[in-house]
């Protein structure tokens, strides 16, 4: 029975039920972001005493524990065929953001982080459209600088937002945003591929600087390393699959749902109690997302009908 049970969730992982290929794409987006936003907050709680490479490389041995499952059960090649410069850069890119968000937060306020990482939708909406041939109207212009702004009011950054390592942030958001046009961009590959190889390249990293800052965990960080492995490895299995169903610039908008997680999260971790500017702005974020999927269900499925990964 736990066999069967595993090869039903695998199946589920690869064949998601789906009623239009825009729809799923943005469902599947949202359980990635929101599962972002616990790999945050693991990740700065444990980077308080540990350095990023050595959480970049345990973090890479727990996510292989779920790889090896799954891959045990779906038998995929792990050999990249072609586009091998897109692969590497998408690879680079993921370990470049991974690095410089764990980075950030240790001396940075999370809000403030992710304040800069709320600039990535716009990025990704930009890139969509001489990288992929995507065609953003106004609406979805409009969408994603309404939530920009509701993030603005929400987080209202300090000052330190403006410090040298803002800059660091700022550059992981970057990163990210390439990742996420170049994933779009490879959609046709196997999903599996693209997860291990990236978290092959971070592990890599962490591997090669980690002895340098060495800090030998306790029972309960190790778990929790591996933990973050875990989550950050269903999180990119999610937003992989919903970028092979869905326009980069059509999921944009709904990154800024992370800024609800994070308050929620914030509020249950370390008692930060949302305030007034965080509720109205997250009302804000969340009307720009409902909006951008209403829009989809009123055009019925605006992205070309693509084929999932398979």
């Amino acid at each position: 029975m736990p066999g069967r049970r595993t090869a039903l969730l695998c199946g589920f992982i690869m064949h998601p039920l789906r009623p239009a290929a825009g729809v799923a794409g943005i469902l599947l987006f949202l359980t990635g972001v929101f599962l972002f936003a616990v790999n945050d907050a693991l990740g700065k709680w444990l980077v308080a005493d540990y350095s990023v490479a050595q959480l970049m490389l345990l973090r890479t041995t727990g996510a292989g524990a779920v790889l090896i499952l799954l891959i045990s059960n779906t038998r995929p090649s792990l050999r990249l065929k072609d586009q091998w410069g897109l692969h590497f850069l998408r690879v680079a890119c993921m370990t470049g953001d991974t690095f410089a968000f764990y980075f950030a937060t240790r001396d940075l306020p999370l809000a403030d982080v992710m304040t800069f990482y709320m600039a990535a939708p716009l990025i990704i909406t930009a890139l969509s459209v001489p990288f992929l041939g995507e065609h953003v109207g106004a609406h979805r212009w409009s969408a994603i600088l309404v939530g920009f702004a509701g993030v603005l009011v929400a987080l209202q950054p300090t000052q330190a937002a403006f410090s040298a390592s803002a800059l660091v942030a700022l550059f992981g958001a970057t990163m990210f945003a390439f990742a996420i046009t170049i994933t779009r961009k490879l959609r046709d590959t196997h999903w599996l591929p693209l997860v291990a190889w990236q978290f092959v390249g971070a592990g890599l990293v962490g591997a090669v600087l980690s002895p340098f800052a060495w800090v030998t965990p306790g029972p309960i960080d190790l778990a929790l390393m591996f933990l973050v492995g875990i989550v950050a490895m269903v999180c990119f299995i999610c937003i992989t699959k919903a970028l092979a169903l869905a326009q980069a610039s059509v999921l944009a908008p709904f990154q800024y749902t992370s800024i609800v997680w994070a308050a929620l999260l914030g509020w249950i971790i370390w008692g930060d109690k949302p305030n007034l500017p965080i509720a109205i702005g997250n009302a804000i974020i969340i009307a720009s997302g409902l909006y951008v999927f209403y829009r989809e269900r009123v055009k019925g499925v605006s992205p070309p009908r693509l084929e999932p990964i398979p």
